[in-house]
């Protein structure tokens, strides 16, 4: 059998080429087409629009809101679904004064003032600064922290407390300890009806005036409160545990506070994650519903990179951690089965800060439906909705 050699001149050796360049810039547009119609791999993708909801200045002039709670069931005044909101700073502007919950209604776009706590409540050592650790529970009692400032200065500030309110907003009892030093950050709640577990931080501890530069006190902590709730009564403090120590707290003109703020648990609640202000990280505590120790500061999960000062936190429905910034108005989501930072997302672009949003975002709570997320701006008193 004869074998020929068949020989291509340079020009058709040329076009081939070109040809087959085409073929392949045409499957990259294609896969680049199918990238775009592809699952989304975040939470944070599936967010188009931002919409300022109300302004949560309360009659009594009250700024500065903090906690952002959504209802989880009709009690009372408040309607499932009903965003609370408290605020820090009173009419004057004075951190850790602030007395007021406010209820914003979705369905009718109204606001209505939910509580008022008397400013001098005796039961609460210091009075009344209404800070961001809050939560509304199955049973219609609503638990908000006080982190209390006689002149908006940590050099007067009070140990604070956990002010039970019923569905109407009327202060029905206290929840003091000496664990309990400023509650200040979110709270991660597990609540069975007839019990409930609950995590707060408490960023008080050691922490003085902040003139100058204020030291940084590793003292903080992260506390379980398990509770029992009988039927139409308030609920009781059956056990209280030190879960997490030793994170840094600092006294701070501008924000008050800086200490752990974020926390929440992943879904099979076998661990809590802390967002460690200070420390510019987020950790992890195994076994937060069962531990009888601290872990201490737990085991880092993820730090620095997109994390500028992490302070409020919750869990998507997707399993991820949503954080929002101190330091700039961004929120970063993080997949805590790796640790990887996702993205960072503008949510509060204002430039009358610096870096734009700086020191604007406490609070924040899941929609009902988990398709978007509420969250406040704190520096021009509103409420807005990520969806």
């Amino acid at each position: 059998m004869n074998h020929s050699t068949r020989k291509f001149s340079p020009r058709a050796v040329r076009g081939h080429v070109r040809n087959l360049l085409a073929v392949a810039a045409g499957v990259a547009t294609l896969a680049t087409v199918s990238a775009a119609y592809a699952e989304p791999q975040g939470f944070l993708e599936t967010i188009k629009h931002h919409t300022t909801l109300i302004n949560t200045v309360p009659t009594n002039g009250d700024q500065n809101p903090y906690a952002v709670v959504v209802a989880p069931v009709t009690a009372g005044t408040v309607k499932q679904g009903d965003v609370l909101i408290g605020n820090f700073n009173n009419s004057t502007n004075l951190q850790g004064t602030g007395s007021t919950i406010i209820n914003y209604r979705p369905d009718t776009k109204q606001m209505t003032t939910f509580a008022t706590v008397p400013r001098d409540l005796k039961e609460c050592p210091g009075g009344i600064g209404l800070s961001t650790a809050m939560t509304m529970l199955k049973s219609g009692f609503v638990i908000v922290g006080s982190t209390p400032s006689n002149d908006g200065t940590t050099g007067t500030k009070g140990a604070g407390c956990l002010i039970v309110l019923d569905s109407q907003g009327k202060v029905v009892s206290t929840i003091t300890s000496p664990n309990i030093n400023d509650p200040w950050g979110n709270m991660a709640v597990v609540d069975n009806g007839t019990s409930a577990t609950l995590f707060v931080s408490n960023a008080g501890f050691g922490v003085g005036g902040a003139e100058g530069t204020p030291p940084v006190f590793k003292q903080a902590t992260v506390l379980r409160l398990d509770l029992d709730i009988p039927a139409g009564k308030p609920p009781v403090v059956k056990n209280e545990t030190v879960v997490g120590s030793g994170f840094g707290a600092q006294a701070d003109k501008g924000v008050f506070l800086v200490g752990p703020t974020g926390l929440a648990l992943s879904n099979d609640q076998k661990l809590l994650f802390v967002s460690d202000a200070i420390g510019n990280r987020i950790t992890e505590i195994d076994e937060p519903m069962t531990r009888d120790t601290s872990a201490g500061v737990g085991r880092q999960l993820t730090a620095d990179g997109l994390l500028h000062r992490p302070l409020a936190m919750v869990t998507a429905p997707n399993g991820h951690l949503l954080v929002t910034n101190a330091l700039n108005g961004q929120i970063v989501e993080i997949d805590p089965a790796t640790g990887k930072q996702l993205y960072a997302r503008w949510i509060d672009t204002d430039k009358a800060q610096s870096p734009p949003g700086n020191g604007d975002l406490f609070g924040l709570a899941m929609t009902p439906e988990g398709d978007g997320f509420y969250y406040v701006q704190d520096d021009v008193n509103t409420l807005v909705l990520a969806k």
